[in-house]
């Protein structure tokens, strides 16, 4: 989608005269170790993406919100109003969800017409919904002068996503789309939003996204049933040692506690969050020294406690991480983002990319009976006002 097609886009669906139109751009993200334990209060790796969401803005003289996209028939024309009510499970609760948490905050929201154009695979686990947030918050940070720091445009698109959409999502998919540089990923403290950015060399190697094509929606997911149980897990644990969240234990600390947990179900996703929590702590380290075959051992590691801890994968997610891991030159792959469809990520060998691609793409067929989709990653930077 280029600027000049979004811009004919959008004077071609809204008629009304406004200022000049002011395009935005924010990516995906994906998640390379750290997986369930944002709203845990754990760290996270995540990294941009260079492909994600645009935007097209301008305010109107009407005291109306219209929001439309190129990737759905499903548009809105919503009064301006001191509060806004979800519109059922339409894409606009996003950046409808941004517009409410400013408007909270005092703002004054003037009349705007919005287009937005994504080329993210929906609900593919690679952030679409951050995506929209951030690039909604963004722009009208820019567009109307409001002084927002980045850091507090990240916490209004989890905000509009917790409270407004009713996902009970941790920071990191806001904070990787909202923070994210070229060529870096992020180690986040999800607990304190301390953050490192590290480059990512990978010597050799690249990394390859595959998604499953089978959608899956966080807020219809058992995502918010998984926060629950780690809650559970945090009362119990607490029996042994004061904590409010599970990633303030180490896996030694939960090996001496993990009798205070009485039901099975409950001990298995903790020992996930805490394991995977110090996975995460591990693989950055390790990245660092260039140890690439370490990292990838933990990414499997990682896929392995979300498929048999956490149970978040299924036979999708699980046929295409173990036909990845039958390809020579594949050091590792897992599952990112929530899991129950979407994503893998696998480090991968340059010359084993196609093969990869070919032989992965044609047994996942005969298995599953879906047509998954490859992508070299490439990792950009965060949200942003695009110069014309």
């Amino acid at each position: 989608m280029t600027i000049e097609i979004l811009k004919k886009e959008l004077e071609e669906r809204y008629s009304a005269s406004g200022s000049q139109i002011q395009f935005y751009f924010s990516p995906g993200r994906v998640n390379l170790i750290g997986e369930h334990t944002d709203y845990n209060g754990g760290y996270v790796f995540p990294c941009a993406l260079s492909f994600g969401t645009y935007l097209a803005v301008r305010q109107i003289d009407e005291p109306l919100i219209r929001m439309s996209t190129t990737n759905f028939d499903f548009q809105a024309e919503i009064p301006i109003g001191s509060s806004y009510e979800k519109i059922g499970d339409e894409w606009v609760n996003y950046p409808l969800g941004v517009v409410s948490e400013l408007t909270k905050r005092g703002v004054k929201i003037p009349g705007l017409e919005m287009l937005f154009s994504g080329n993210i695979p929906n609900k593919s686990g690679l952030s679409s919904s951050a995506s929209i947030e951030l690039v909604t918050a963004v722009a009208l940070n820019e567009l109307l002068g409001l002084g927002i720091s980045r850091i507090d445009l990240v916490k209004i698109g989890r905000a509009a996503e917790n409270h407004f959409v009713g996902v009970n999502c941790g920071i990191m998919d806001q904070f990787a789309v909202g923070m994210g540089k070229k060529d870096h990923a992020i180690y986040l403290n999800c607990d304190t939003l301390d953050y490192e950015l590290v480059p990512i060399k990978l010597e050799g190697y690249k990394l390859v996204i595959a998604n499953t094509n089978k959608p899956r929606g966080l807020a219809d997911s058992k995502y918010n049933e998984r926060v629950a149980e780690c809650q559970t897990a945090v009362k119990m644990l607490s029996d042994g040692k004061k904590i409010t969240l599970l990633a303030q234990l180490n896996m030694n600390d939960f090996n001496s506690l993990q009798h205070h947990i009485t039901d099975e179900v409950i001990k298995r996703r903790a020992r996930h969050v805490i394991s995977e929590n110090d996975r995460t702590f591990e693989a950055v380290a390790v990245l660092k020294t260039g140890d690439l075959l370490r990292f990838g051992q933990l990414m499997n590691d990682s896929h392995d406690s979300l498929r048999d801890d956490y149970e978040v994968t299924g036979i999708e997610l699980d046929t295409l991480v173990a036909e990845s891991r039958k390809i020579p030159g594949v050091i590792g792959s897992r599952m990112t983002g929530a899991g129950f469809g979407g994503c893998t990520v696998s480090l991968v060998k340059e010359e084993s990319i196609d093969r990869m691609i070919r032989e992965v793409g044609e047994s996942y067929l005969s298995i599953t009976n879906l047509k998954a989709e490859f992508y070299v990653a490439e990792i950009g930077n965060g949200a942003q006002k695009i110069m014309c």
